[in-house]
């Protein structure tokens, strides 16, 4: 069954021939190479691309072993350029090829290739290849499935679709998985040999032990504010004196390059500036997150926030965590000041939005909790209040906007239609 990732194919073909190396990044087992063959492999070819103008190669195959060795690689692709006609040429797990930067400069010079690559270990999935090709290559960062994927593949309704995605998450392959304990065990192999292993294999980390502790702790906390001063006195409370805040910090670093993590900043609306900490984070796929934790703590508001959130980034959103300052006047003539937080302050080009992630607004002291603070935000910009509910969809007299979680995830244009 092939799923069909209309977003990326759209943005690859949007880049395509646009004198870049195409690099597409995500984390592991996300679809990376799926989305060049066959999905835009196959658009190529309908769209007139004979198939001897596409070169790919997959070098991590005993086959194409000798290939890891850049001057021969450089030498076959050019062996198969026998004309001046556009070239597209595929590589697959490119960080098996020793100096890969080097072939792919070369590739650069030529007028008549346009190259894409895409790597599964973590020296590719870490930022370094970015800086590598800065200014000379084009990033195309793939997410597990949205939700709205997900949906294109599942034999059920919506309603029993967020409940799988909200336990087992958008890996492609898991989501064509027919058993719970499939499910399970396919992430929860992924977790111990995928994932984990090459945190700790590129980044050399001696105490596996306390990565998987800091991994623990995260996975148990999503959407609430940490720091790695807050951190080490977790650690502090559970016994283990050994490990620094900064070593936390280079853990959590670590996190962020293989894409397991993002970091949300705290951005003052009023001020216009950031607060460095502390911060937020969540995981880019919430059924890893659930593996990490033995598919404990499945509670939906704080998984909804990170879907959410997830969502955001996926739409290629800038997203921060807003801080509201209110002032109260108080009898003796006093201020009393107090810090209100909007779960995410969203903005791309010219286009921006408050957003408030509420699993229930029922009841008027819930209610007025979750609208403080976009009542005080002092600007026209659209407030609206993502609700977990599959009917909900209005605007109060203050123009807040209530949407459903439904409606969020499964239309591309929720926010704008608004």
């Amino acid at each position: 069954m092939e799923i069909e990732r209309i977003y990326y194919l759209n943005k690859l073909i949007s880049k395509k021939e646009n004198k870049l190396i195409k690099i597409v990044t995500g984390i592991r087992r996300c679809g990376k190479s799926y989305l060049l063959d066959p999905i835009y492999k196959n658009y190529l070819l309908d769209n007139g691309v004979n198939e001897n103008h596409i070169i790919k190669l997959e070098l991590d195959s005993i086959e194409n072993e000798e290939y890891t060795n850049p001057k021969k690689l450089y030498e076959y692709i050019m062996s198969k350029v026998t004309d001046d006609n556009m070239y597209y040429i595929i590589l697959d797990e490119i960080q098996k090829v020793d100096n890969f930067e080097s072939v792919l400069n070369s590739f650069l010079r030529k007028n008549n290739l346009d190259v894409y690559v895409t790597g599964s270990n973590s020296k590719f999935l870490s930022s370094d290849i970015i800086t590598e090709f800065r200014g000379r290559g084009d990033e195309i960062k793939v997410y597990p499935l949205s939700f709205s994927e997900f949906m294109s593949t599942y034999d059920g309704d919506e309603i029993k679709g967020l409940d799988e995605y909200i336990y087992f998450g958008g890996l492609p392959f898991v989501a064509i998985l027919k058993t719970v304990e499939e499910k399970i065990d396919y992430l929860n192999f992924q977790k111990n040999n995928v994932y984990i292993n090459d945190v700790i294999e590129r980044n050399d980390v001696r105490n596996d032990e306390e990565l998987k502790i800091l991994i623990e702790i995260i996975s148990s906390s999503i959407g609430s504010l940490t720091n790695p001063t807050k951190l080490y006195n977790t650690f502090i409370s559970k016994g283990n004196k050994n490990i620094t805040d900064k070593t936390i910090s280079s853990y959590l670093k670590y996190l962020e390059e293989a894409f397991l993590i993002e970091k949300a900043k705290r951005f003052d609306v009023k001020g216009k500036k950031y607060i460095e900490t502390p911060s937020k984070y969540y995981f880019v796929d919430i059924g890893i997150r659930n593996s990490l934790i033995n598919f404990r703590q499945i509670e939906k508001n704080h998984i909804m926030e990170n879907i959410i959130y997830t969502e955001l980034r996926r739409r290629n959103f800038n997203v921060d965590i807003g801080i509201i300052e209110k002032r109260n006047n108080l009898n003796n003539g006093k201020k009393d000041y107090k810090q209100l937080e909007i779960d995410f302050v969203v903005n791309k080009g010219s286009d921006k939005y408050y957003i408030q992630s509420a699993y229930s607004i029922e009841g008027d002291e819930k209610k007025e909790q979750e609208l403080q603070s976009l009542l005080n935000v002092g600007d026209n910009f659209k407030k609206i209040v993502i609700v977990y509910d599959h009917f909900i969809k209005w605007q109060d007299d203050d123009g807040i906007i209530y949407m459903s979680i439904y409606d969020f995830l499964l239309n591309e244009n929720s926010l704008k239609e608004a």
